[in-house]
């Protein structure tokens, strides 16, 4: 087992050599770099990490300059407390920012993006629009809960005082988004060891909890206003391609964000695997990963 990897990832399923960046916060933020060629910038979501994207990882460094993060307490980033680092929404804008900066990226960016990584990337691209050229939309959302969609109880029960009980004494929100997340097919023991794998303990497992207990429910939550003005100036990523990729058995992510996304962005081209769930990358990887490389290949 490469001490590169926390038990229960195998390095074949995971083949690379991952890079850290010191933030301003102390923390480490593990990233791939893969590649090179136009930049491709991938963003997770909770409770996944870059594991996520390996697949398209692979298919693409060999004509891309392929960067992908794990978000501070995400897989092989550092897992600090709250006394060192603000789980915040702001804080994960911030050290993406941090992260494209360090590296010095010049030309424009693919963005992909799945579950938070959506609010996060989005939050990103509105702030620096010359930034990105092409967007790519996975069961995600960068707005507030559309109209008719109600927050599911799951995740209302994810921000009690039980739900943290579960969450950081017994992995419920990993294991479980792992065994629910891909409705074509279930994931195998192996895959869903490999998800669950970098939050093996209760420390390890803060940001799981912290990402349910920051989405903007009302103005009172502090990812709220970051939210408003993020979803305020998604016209401003209008006119970027964007190829939307969706699951349609995702108990969140689930019609009414993907009619949102099409309402806000008209001229996307849509993809609808009816069939498939949260994960759509592990459930349609066959037919999504094609669709997503002919996507940045094509001229902007």
């Amino acid at each position: 087992m490469s001490q590169y990897l926390p038990d229960g990832v195998p390095p074949a399923l995971y083949p690379f050599s991952g890079k850290f960046l010191a933030l301003k916060s102390g923390a480490r933020l593990h990233y791939l770099d893969e590649g090179s060629g136009r930049p491709v910038l991938m963003l997770h979501g909770n409770p996944s990490w870059s594991f996520y994207y390996r697949n398209l990882v692979l298919a693409l460094r060999g004509g891309n300059r392929v960067i992908v993060p794990d978000h501070i307490g995400c897989g092989l980033s550092d897992k600090p407390g709250d006394d060192s680092y603000e789980y915040t929404l702001k804080s994960r804008v911030d050290d993406i920012e941090a992260l494209l900066d360090g590296l010095d990226i010049k030309e424009k960016i693919t963005l992909v993006v799945h579950d938070w990584g959506g609010m996060i990337g989005m939050a990103c691209a509105v702030r620096r629009p010359e930034r990105f050229e092409k967007l790519v939309v996975l069961n995600t959302g960068a707005f507030f809960l559309p109209a008719g969609k109600s927050f599911p109880p799951a995740l209302r029960l994810s921000r009690t005082l039980l739900g943290a009980v579960l969450i950081r004494g017994f992995n419920a929100f990993a294991r479980g988004a792992a065994w629910t997340g891909c409705r074509r097919r279930r994931m195998s023991a192996e895959l869903r060891a490999a998800y669950t794998a970098p939050y093996s303990n209760w420390n390890d497992r803060i940001a799981t909890l912290r990402f349910v207990e920051d989405i903007p429910l009302a103005p009172g939550d502090r990812a709220y206003p970051l939210v408003l003005e993020t979803q305020e100036k998604l016209g401003a990523l209008a006119a970027l391609p964007m190829l939307i990729c969706w699951g349609l058995k995702d108990f969140v992510f689930d019609a009414h964000f993907l009619e949102e996304w099409k309402r806000r962005f008209p001229r996307a081209e849509t993809r609808v695997f009816p069939d498939c769930g949260h994960y759509i990358l592990e459930d349609a990887a066959a037919e999504v990963i094609p669709l997503v490389k002919d996507f940045i290949a094509r001229a902007a």
